[in-house]
């Protein structure tokens, strides 16, 4: 039972060895690579496709600042002007062909002095600074540094749509602001490239304006409308985001189990904020299911070695078991083992109300073998002679080492009349047995003391018993048996 109990507490330990170190390593491995596609898409993809989508706001900008340029310089549109506005058929006639040779949305003019708002097709209104749809214009005629402005803002000419208008102011030829001219685009532009930055990247993409309003978003980023500041998660930060830097901001909020990382930016071409959003879960996916296989083989991996050491500690349990109750010499079951299986007789005997009996045997002038052929032909009469008592005795017989030359059999269901019996086809046997004794050959017998296990008699006493017997049967002249 101790042998069993150390096992059992060995492998328990082996087990939990195993399993600690190889979670440890595989949970190790899952963090550091986790953290790795965290620190990439943070540092790295995040900032780049902003990048992009940036660049290519910038470029379609260039061309549509380059379009009111010349508009704004053109000698036709300041001579109109100056001439007093006079065929305003004219000037939409020119407002119409710029806006179909360059495509634009929309093509318009204000004359600083008469406060009309001419468009390709015709005169659209008067502009007036309490107007708060003409706010624009009264900007752009108070600029003092650049000669331009980027503005998104509903279109009057075109059915209140949201443009992206180039606002350029016009001077006369003594550099004197004489009104503003320009064209407008349509956000379908910036819509097709988030489309397919959120096609090729699966990240969510959108705009939003100084009040975290949604002005501009992908397909798939909740339609398009709404405020960050009320929407699920991105709430928490939402000023963050707003936070008038045009440097690029790294964040991240928690949405359900998903961690998403955010990479926002000022444009102030158009003063919004680029939003670009990407679901960590999405990309660990694969790596989490790598470390499901590492732990599944990991566990393959424990199970083996869990089965090769039980084999292993089995196998050499067995043997020390082995050595422990056998006798080397002979094969037979040593004395400690008979102490074993006399106690499960004697509860049997009892149980069942059956005879058992016991034989008590050793070789006659056993130390003559010895003197004159040494040791070791002593040890083939020994062998000899239990392989003698094995071939003769009944197969549910228990067959003993007692010591030295001594031998005791102990017979299970049997009464003193029959081990008599026993012992005497034993001791004929024996006697007849070629041992294969060089010269000069001595003649190899033993001497059988028999005796019955008494109800109640101690173990001690059986034995005591069985070794007066074997005294009389060598009192009495060797080569015999005698019954206690």
């Amino acid at each position: 039972m101790r042998l069993l109990s150390i096992k059992y507490r060995l492998l328990i330990l082996l087990t939990l060895i195993l399993g600690a170190g190889f979670m440890a390593t595989s949970l190790a491995s899952y963090l550091a690579s986790r953290q790795a596609i965290e620190h990439g898409i943070a540092d790295q993809t995040l900032p780049l496709t902003g990048d992009n989508i940036y660049s290519e706001i910038q470029k379609d900008m260039l061309r549509p600042v380059f379009i009111s340029s010349l508009m704004a310089h053109d000698t036709f549109v300041r001579d109109w002007i100056l001439a007093g506005e006079n065929k305003p058929e004219q000037i939409v006639r020119y407002l119409a062909e710029v806006k179909k040779k360059y495509g634009a949305i929309t093509s318009f003019l204000v004359s600083d002095k008469s406060s009309k708002y001419y468009y390709a097709e015709g005169t659209l209104k008067s502009v007036s600074p309490q107007a708060t749809r003409d706010i624009w214009y009264y900007r752009v005629r108070a600029m003092d540094t650049t000669d331009y402005e980027t503005n998104v803002d509903v279109d009057m000419a075109n059915r209140d749509s949201m443009t992206i208008f180039i606002n350029h102011r016009v001077y006369d030829y003594d550099g004197q602001f004489i009104g503003a001219t320009g064209i407008g685009l349509t956000l379908a532009t910036m819509s097709h490239i988030i489309d397919r930055y959120q096609a090729r990247f699966h990240r969510n993409i959108y705009f939003v304006d100084g009040a975290g309003a949604l002005v501009l978003a992908g397909k798939t980023m909740r339609n398009g409308h709404g405020n960050i500041r009320s929407l699920p998660g991105v709430n928490a930060i939402a000023e963050q985001i707003i936070n008038h830097q045009s440097e690029p901001t790294h964040l991240s909020y928690q949405l359900g189990r998903a961690q998403i990382l955010v990479n926002s930016r000022f444009i102030p071409e158009l003063g919004w904020y680029l939003v670009v959003e990407q679901n960590v879960s999405d990309e660990v996916q694969s790596l989490q299911r790598v470390f499901i296989f590492n732990l599944a083989i990991s566990f393959g991996v424990t199970l083996l070695v869990l089965v090769l050491t039980l084999l292993t500690v089995n196998r050499y349990q067995r043997r020390i078991e082995r050595i422990a109750s056998t006798d080397a010499l002979t094969g037979l079951l040593n004395r400690q083992s008979l102490e074993l299986l006399f106690q499960r007789a004697m509860l049997l005997s009892k149980r069942n109300e059956q005879p058992m009996s016991a034989i008590l045997f050793d070789i006659d002038f056993f130390k003559r073998v010895n003197d004159t052929h040494g040791h070791l032909w002593g040890d083939k009469v020994i062998r000899g002679v239990a392989d003698v008592a094995r071939a003769t005795v009944r197969e549910s017989d228990v067959i003993t080492r007692w010591g030295g030359e001594e031998y005791l059999v102990l017979l299970n269901n049997c009464s003193l009349a029959q081990a008599a019996e026993v012992a005497e086809n034993l001791r004929t046997a024996v006697e007849r047995h070629d041992f294969g004794l060089p010269a000069p050959q001595l003649p190899v017998t033993i001497s059988l003391g028999v005796t019955e296990y008494r109800p109640e008699e101690s173990e001690s006493a059986f034995f005591s018993r069985a070794d007066s017997a074997l005294y009389q049967a060598k009192h009495h002249g060797r080569n015999g048996v005698h019954a206690a």
